[in-house]
């Protein structure tokens, strides 16, 4: 039998060590949690894209100040210094993206990012046209934004990700594998209907054609990032006009109870829960009646996000 010692493996395995006299400045309080003692919490970008150019065919957003207005209250809560843009164009979102990442974030903890907008797998709309969701990451990368290496770089993005409703199971069939597609034809009992909502895309908006790349799945799998989607690839993503978007609503219910306490990706996965089991759509249109949804995780984090209370600076 070949002994341990002589097989290659995969992973260098390192013991951690007890001592913390080799602790450097900035080093991580405790190794499995991402280092959040700096002096700032870190710069949140809030792009709120409601209205749009009549030639590019999109709906606008009702209900879509109503999700800013609640980020931007909750992120301020968790510490960040929340910057909020309106309407903007194709340059202007890209260049307040490429503008935050050329800035100095080595007093920060992280960087967040929301974009509210209309959308489809890989691409965000802005006010007059459409902007790949890649490009807009991309100066957040390792060799392009040295001051956040090592750091959580955030982002929330609510939209539609295609035209297909998203499917369920019927209470009656679990356990025997039976699911339904949420489609135009498909009945639904009034007496699962939440409050009317429209759901926040363009009837216009082309799918993937078959056999295509997911430009989701092209972001830069960089270290670090975390992107947060409304909806799984090439679904709706579905929005009140009173209330504001799904996804949004949870995120923020579950920011208020336990920012400050519960590490974030178990956060998301209480966003996921409410999302998936307490929103059902009631619309007049019957092409989405009934339909659920699901957000959509991919994390690149290395390490535990904590959003604790910073302690004053007593001097």
């Amino acid at each position: 039998m070949q002994s341990t010692n002589s097989i290659d493996l995969p992973y260098i395995l390192r013991s951690v060590s007890g001592e913390r006299g080799d602790v450097r400045p900035g080093a991580q309080s405790e190794p499995n949690e991402y280092n959040f003692n700096y002096k700032k919490r870190g710069l949140f970008l809030l792009i709120n894209n409601r209205h749009f150019d009549e030639e590019i065919g999109q709906q606008d957003r009702e209900g879509s100040d109503v999700d800013a207005e609640r980020l931007e209250e909750r992120f301020q809560d968790l510490g960040f210094e929340v910057r909020r843009y309106d309407d903007v164009t194709c340059s202007k979102m890209s260049s307040l993206l490429y503008n935050a990442a050329s800035l100095d974030h080595s007093d920060h903890d992280c960087f967040g990012c929301a974009i509210l907008s209309n959308g489809r797998e890989g691409v965000v709309y802005a006010r007059d046209g459409q902007v790949p969701l890649d490009l807009l990451v991309m100066p957040f990368k390792g060799d392009r934004c040295p001051s956040l290496v090592g750091k959580p770089k955030l982002f929330f993005i609510q939209a539609c990700q295609g035209r297909r409703n998203s499917r369920f199971l019927e209470p009656s069939s679990v356990g025997r594998a039976v699911s339904r597609s949420s489609s135009p034809g498909s009945p639904s009992p009034s007496s699962h209907r939440r409050s009317p909502v429209s759901p926040s895309f363009n009837a216009e908006d082309d799918m993937p054609e078959p056999g295509s790349h997911v430009h989701m799945r092209r972001i830069p799998v960089e270290a670090d990032c975390l992107f947060c989607y409304s909806t799984v690839p090439g679904a709706y993503s579905w929005r009140s006009s009173q209330d504001g978007s799904w996804f949004i609503q949870a995120l923020c219910i579950v920011l208020e109870n336990y920012g400050t306490k519960m590490e974030l990706s178990h956060m998301l996965t209480h966003v996921n829960r409410i999302v998936a089991y307490e929103f059902a759509s009631c619309t007049e249109k019957g092409f989405g009646e009934h339909t659920k949804q699901l957000p959509c995780t991919a994390s690149m984090l290395t390490r535990y996000v904590y959003f604790r209370p910073k302690k004053q600076d007593i001097r």
